[in-house]
């Protein structure tokens, strides 16, 4: 197939391309910042594309100073993928992948308790409400053109290159920094990097993915903990945790600034992949402990 991709040169952007040529597809890497939409897509190309995929987004940015943080999210994350899908349909893209976030689902799960594509949306920040207008535009577009639509919501994505707390946390761990999270017995679904590229690909080429929604992890829930212990494995220097009431970790959050790193820390967040699985057949080929592997390996020395 031709693949169109946005958001090329992007964290997931690299491999997915890499990952599509490798399985045979031909690949144009594109940008929407610069050009009108469709326009930008079909550098390169020589006849209409198969699939887009579309990774470009606005995502969260430390110490935002936007002053409309929610018209800045609508812009990127609503406005430029409705336009981009309206004019791939218009001439003649057959299926057109968004991926979304799980935080169009919400911020966190109660304990027992996996989100699924079926729960009422609860976007509870900028970001998530763009990402979910983003999906309802696409509905639309899809039910009026005919394009298939199909839309992933990944949970945290880690791997070689990432950015952000997750390679914060990274560091820590390679640094023998002490973590005072024995006690936080909390379950939280990831997604490895090639396990994230191995799921689109299999939309990209899977009748059955047509119209639908999915939400993605590596299908197997790790404590924040446990994740930390699996990084010392992956890092081959040993994590430093020692307990702390939750009680007392809980203080923290009131200061300012911390709250959603308490919440992230300590917080469930668990999603369901059945429909991923009875769907599309698709089993995470990584474990995490392998994704964690190839995360160090490719963050350097």
């Amino acid at each position: 197939m031709r693949v169109l991709v946005t958001g090329a040169e992007g964290f997931v952007g690299k491999p997915l391309c890499t990952s599509l040529q490798r399985v045979g597809h031909h690949v144009i890497p594109a940008s929407v910042r610069t050009r009108s939409a469709f326009e930008a897509l079909q550098v390169g190309a020589k006849s209409t594309p198969d699939t887009v995929i579309h990774l470009a987004a606005r995502v969260h940015v430390m110490k935002d100073r936007v002053a409309d943080r929610l018209a800045a999210f609508r812009a990127a994350n609503v406005d430029s993928t409705l336009q981009l899908a309206a004019e791939a349909a218009a001439a003649g893209v057959g299926r057109f992948v968004f991926i979304s976030s799980v935080k169009v689902n919400g911020e966190s799960t109660a304990p027992g308790y996996s989100f699924s594509e079926s729960d009422m949306a609860a976007p509870a920040d900028a970001y998530a409400v763009s990402k979910w207008e983003a999906e309802q535009g696409l509905h639309q577009i899809a039910i009026s053109s005919g394009m298939e639509v199909v839309i992933v919501r990944p949970p945290l994505v880690y791997g070689a290159g990432v950015k952000a707390n997750f390679a914060s946390l990274m560091r820590a761990v390679q640094r023998g920094m002490p973590f005072p999270l024995g006690s936080v017995h909390n379950l939280r679904s990831l997604i490895g990097l090639d396990n994230l590229v191995d799921f689109i690909i299999t939309c990209v080429s899977s009748p059955p993915a047509a119209n639908h929604t999915f939400l993605v992890s590596d299908g197997a829930d790790i404590s924040t903990l446990d994740l930390i212990l699996a990084m010392g494995r992956a890092a081959r220097c040993p994590a430093r945790v020692f307990p702390v009431p939750l009680g007392i970790l809980s203080m923290f959050a009131l200061l300012p600034g911390q709250r959603s790193v308490v919440d992230r820390l300590c917080s469930n967040l668990q999603v369901d992949i059945s429909k991923a699985r009875e769907i599309l057949g698709w089993v995470p080929p990584f474990t995490l402990d392998e994704g964690l592997r190839r995360a160090f390996e490719g963050c350097g020395p």
